[in-house]
């Protein structure tokens, strides 16, 4: 019997463990311990090598390398693999993409089909530029074609449906080509940021585009019905491609999206092209896929692997000396035997992602904790030596990686397709037609206390509300151990450093710490863009990367990260500008006797509010309500009544929402109390020894007791991005969604 070794995580990570991962009894309860969770997985995903001729003893000894590579927190699958390895659900795989064609049969069939993916914790992406455009003639019904965007509505509100009843958020990525007639439509089609909230959209830019936005020339709208140019009124359509451009540019400025994706470069490094073409990625981005595929991902955790003790001969002009490359070849073997074992013991949601997932075989190891290897070798994210150092470990990673496919391809059988690949013009043997992707790792970098992805750290502190209304300081662990050696920590420091984004302008911290633990905030846009392109250079997939801006930031900044992206040969990139929400204007009426009509702004949201929870009884089960803080008044609120039904929890959404809107409007709290006190109900219940007549009357009662019946008000200290609406935790951007740094909630 192997020697296990006993996985040692964090607190924060164990409370990520408990409330996602491990296994619960009927009642609810935690049944499984971490180490029980990596043995559970190791075991099963180990099973696999049966199939191939293994004995008792060589499978055990699969499922002991596996075990301890992740109870070392060397390595981490993705969460599917996590959650439902060994156990009914079964489905072990991340990122799906999903046809949609141009009938009303395969539409509804490709959202049917999503809804199955959700339900089992997948993500999906699809392309929506097979569809006719808008006012197109339907020779079937004699009517006209309601275009892309209308039913990428559908696929939001069945997404939002099964997001409800699912234990996972269910995501998706809206793509169309920029080529498609209905592409300024789709441009503008997340401007107002409550619609498509559950899609992330980017534009599938073409090389012909990108030169005509070079020439300042215009170029020709296709229509994917006919395949020729399309036409109004007899006269082919073509747009000035620096105005469609400046479109996406300007939309991206002010909330984030869309992002582009540069199609053609994607087409041309995949392996299988051209007999099967990318039309559409997963939702973060990471995973190009041809329709129906999908790939299950694994993260190697690089702080993991810096020498303890530095050799003699360590310089910062030669920081590869510093790393142990034996240990990081051996695990990446590990890792792609663990990851290709999990397409056979995968349970596919779909016959035909089924049969095209075992056609390719596509597995994705990728990388986290790179800002921890940095800042353990002391180097600062921006440098020279840093980015030198990234191009020599992820060439490191893809060439062992590719080398123990080769050699699984010689025991195991080359993949399925691989004579329609590059591999067989090439006469290499491969198991995989791809083995290296960089997702986002939000949750598993939690599981494993390490930074996100190849991102540069958002903070150097977070501060965590818990539901009693206390606050927890959350301290970069590396840091704090060599602050403490240098002899500048102190409560003060702790205290300053956790209200800001960077640590520039702390007094009491030496330089030397500021160069190295450098944030997001302290890099620059092409800085960002310019490290996603060196990952990139090595890695078969995508890179899932945020390139962060500023408040102050431009359109015209915005512009040239998108420029640089293409020329550094991305494919493709996801910007975010701090506080980058569009201002809103609400009519409301004066409380007086004569009822005026006026218009008020309504208060910008800040990245970042901080806020408290109070369940109470109602009935239609517990209800909890958040309220979220801005200088220490209320400035909105959510609810969320759990498993009361859609109907019940859409109205609760509809009542917070434009509770939220009058209180950043201004509106006094004690009106909206009053308005919604007592409004009666058919289920009314007695809870905290009195009546609660409704939902609207639990809202207010939460709000009287905290805002009415005192005279002080709470006081939550502000903080950095937006508040988790699960734990009132620190979400961040990064890699093109929001987590929560604490209880690992995803808006992907």
């Amino acid at each position: 019997m192997p020697n296990y070794i006993d996985p040692q995580v964090s607190d924060n990570a164990l409370t990520v463990l408990k409330r996602r991962y491990l296994g619960k009894d009927n009642q609810g309860r935690v049944v499984e311990t971490v180490r029980e969770l990596f043995l559970r997985v190791a075991g099963f995903i180990a099973r696999a090598d049966s199939e191939y001729g293994a004995s008792d003893a060589d499978i055990e000894k699969s499922a002991a390398s596996f075990y301890d590579m992740m109870a070392r927190l060397e390595f981490l699958p993705n969460s599917p693999t996590l959650m439902n390895a060994g156990r009914p659900l079964g489905q072990l795989s991340a990122c799906f993409v999903l046809p949609v064609g141009d009938s009303m049969e395969e539409i509804f069939e490709a959202n049917k089909y999503a809804a199955l993916i959700h339900k089992t914790g997948g993500g999906t992406g699809f392309s929506f530029s097979r569809l006719r455009p808008r006012d197109s003639i339907v020779a079937s019904t004699h009517g006209v074609a309601s275009g892309p965007v209308s039913f990428m509505r559908v696929f939001n509100a069945s997404t939002e449906a099964v997001k409800q009843g699912g234990t996972r958020r269910g995501a998706n990525m809206g793509i169309l080509r920029v080529d498609h007639p209905d592409i300024l439509e789709f441009i503008a089609c997340k401007s107002n940021t409550g619609e498509f909230t559950n899609f992330n959209i980017s534009v599938a830019v073409t090389d012909d585009f990108m030169q005509a936005v070079e020439k300042s020339s215009s170029y020709p709208l296709i229509n994917p019905r006919t395949g020729k140019i399309h036409e109004i009124d007899g006269r082919e359509v073509h747009l000035d491609a620096g105005d469609v451009f400046d479109r996406i540019v300007k939309n991206a400025w002010r909330t984030g999206e869309p992002g582009i994706i540069f199609i053609d470069h994607m087409n041309r490094s995949n392996p299988t092209f051209p007999s099967e073409s990318i039309e559409a990625t997963n939702p973060c981005g990471e995973q190009p896929l041809p329709a129906y595929d999908s790939c299950n991902l694994g993260s190697i955790n690089l702080g993991r692997f810096v020498l303890e003790k530095l050799p003699d001969d360590f310089t910062r002009s030669e920081p590869h000396k510093g790393i142990d490359f034996d240990r990081l070849g051996r695990v990446v073997r590990v890792a792609v035997h663990f990851l290709d074992n999990v397409i056979d013991q995968n349970r596919y949601p779909l016959e035909q992602i089924e049969e095209q997932t075992l056609k390719n075989r596509r597995i994705g190891l990728g990388v986290m904790g790179w800002a921890d290897m940095l800042a353990r070798l002391e180097l600062p994210y921006n440098s020279a030596e840093a980015y030198e150092l990234g191009s020599r470990v992820m060439s490191f990673i893809e060439s062992e990686a590719r080398k123990h496919s080769s050699e699984l391809a010689k025991i195991r059988g080359k993949f399925p397709n691989w004579e329609n690949s590059v591999y067989a013009r090439e006469n290499i043997a491969m198991r995989n037609a791809t083995v290296t992707t960089i997702a986002p790792t939000g949750t598993i970098s939690i599981i494993a206390g390490c930074s996100s992805g190849i991102e540069p750290y958002y903070a150097i502190a977070f501060e965590r509300n818990v539901m009693d209304g206390t606050c927890m300081v959350e301290l970069n662990p590396l840091f704090e151990k060599i602050a403490r050696e240098k002899d500048c920590y102190s409560d003060e420091i702790v205290q300053k450093i956790k209200t800001a984004r960077s640590l520039k302008d702390i007094d009491g911290i030496p330089d030397s710490l500021k160069a190295v633990y450098l944030t997001a905030a302290d890099i620059s846009p092409l800085e960002h863009v310019k490290m996603q392109a060196i990952f990139q250079k090595h890695c078969d997939s995508s890179v899932s990367k945020t390139v962060n801006f500023p408040e102050a930031a431009t359109s015209d900044d915005v512009r040239t990260v998108f420029t640089e992206a293409f020329l550094l040969g991305c494919k493709g990139v996801t910007i975010y500008r701090d506080n980058s929400r569009p201002d809103q204007v609400l009519a409301v009426r004066s409380s007086g006797e004569t009822s005026v009509e006026t218009t008020a702004r309504v208060e910008q949201r800040p990245q970042l509010l901080a806020g408290f929870t109070e369940k109470i009884r109602t009935g239609y089960g517990n209800l909890y309500v958040t309220v979220n803080l801005r200088d220490g008044r209320p400035f909105e609120v959510f609810a969320d009544i759990g498993k009361s039904g859609y109907t019940t929890m859409a109205d609760t959404e509809a009542i917070c929402r434009l509770i939220s809107l009058n209180l950043r409007s201004g509106v006094d709290i004690r009106q909206i109390i009053r308005q919604l006190r007592g409004i009666g109900g058919a289920s009314p219940v007695f809870s905290k020894g009195g009546k609660v007549s409704s939902i609207p009357d639990a809202i207010a009662q939460v709000l009287n007791r905290h805002f009415a019946e005192s005279d002080s008000q709470a006081v939550v200290s502000d903080g950095k991005g937006e508040v988790c609406p699960e734990c009132s935790g620190v979400m961040v951007f990064e890699s093109g969604c929001y987590s929560c740094q604490f209880c690992g909630y995803s808006t992907c």
